[in-house]
């Protein structure tokens, strides 16, 4: 079974994103853990937990993908906006305890003039300062684009920063399709050799999830912009590619592309279809 979803606002709880979900034919989804521009978390009501959890089972929907704020930089030059790193971090993954099994990603962060070393330091630090032996939740780094100062942006970043954890058996990756493909990696015409050197690099075992997304930059742009399945550089074939492909066909996949409820229910039900069963 193809498990495909995408991103959904938890403003009005649990059991309706995962209804909602549903009713655009998603079978899992994404949602941000608090405000992704802001620190604020509302707070998370067990019983609406479980009512998901219930639904889940009813429905046969996998898991959400939780999502950090995109404010949670833990390689930033200033301490403060570190330690909100690490206050944000730490509160999301005790929330995170009311869903067993659960994905927690982040963006690995921009070491702002300190050196990718160094930034790769922070984050690991930060990592081993909230990681819990007793947590059932996989924390995944995505992979970035690259633009800036980002870590992250080639699989050589993201295994420094595995390497440093020490308890590495809770991490995971999440590979975005337009950020791998504006750092450089050329999903299209060469995926066979992506997840080679992926492998190599990092091991496909670490490869928990994947976010599924067109760009509408160039191969190797380092700019980051999604756009909608099929209208990018990427493009449908480069798209279903991916889906299809015998390394990768068993992950969940989320759609970040820039749409509304109804466009991302077409963006559904068409990957759908073209799914090899």
């Amino acid at each position: 079974m193809l498990r495909i979803g995408c991103h959904l606002s938890s403003s009005k709880g649990f059991l309706a994103m995962a209804q909602t979900a549903r009713s655009i034919g998603a079978n899992t989804f994404q949602f941000f853990t608090r405000n992704p521009r802001g620190g604020a978390a509302k707070e998370w009501l067990q019983e609406d937990v479980d009512a998901m959890l219930e639904f889940f089972a009813a429905n046969d929907i996998a898991k959400p993908l939780a999502h950090a704020p995109y404010t949670l930089n833990a390689c930033a030059k200033e301490e403060r906006t570190r330690e909100f790193a690490l206050e944000t971090f730490a509160d999301d993954l005790k929330r995170l305890r009311m869903i067993p099994g659960a994905m927690y990603n982040f963006h690995p962060g921009s070491h702002v003039q300190q050196g990718a070393q160094k930034g790769i330091e922070l984050i690991a630090d930060t990592l081993n300062r909230v990681l819990k032996e007793e947590y059932t939740t996989t924390v995944l780094l995505e992979t970035m684009a690259g633009k800036g100062s980002e870590v992250g942006r080639n699989f050589e970043e993201l295994r420094s920063i595995l390497d440093k954890v020490e308890l590495s058996h809770k991490m995971g990756v999440c590979l975005d399709t337009c950020h791998v493909w504006d750092a450089g990696y050329d999903i299209v015409e060469h995926l066979d050799q992506v997840l080679e050197q992926f492998d190599r690099i990092i091991g496909l075992e670490r490869l928990r999830a994947i976010h599924l997304n067109d760009s509408m930059n160039p191969l190797g742009s380092h700019k980051d912009r999604h756009q909608k399945i099929g209208l990018g550089q990427i493009g449908r074939a480069g798209i279903l590619g991916v889906i299809n492909h015998p390394a990768l066909r068993g992950l969940p996949f989320y759609l970040e592309t820039p749409n509304e409820l109804e466009g991302y229910g077409e963006e559904i039900a068409m990957l759908k279809r073209e799914w090899t069963k």
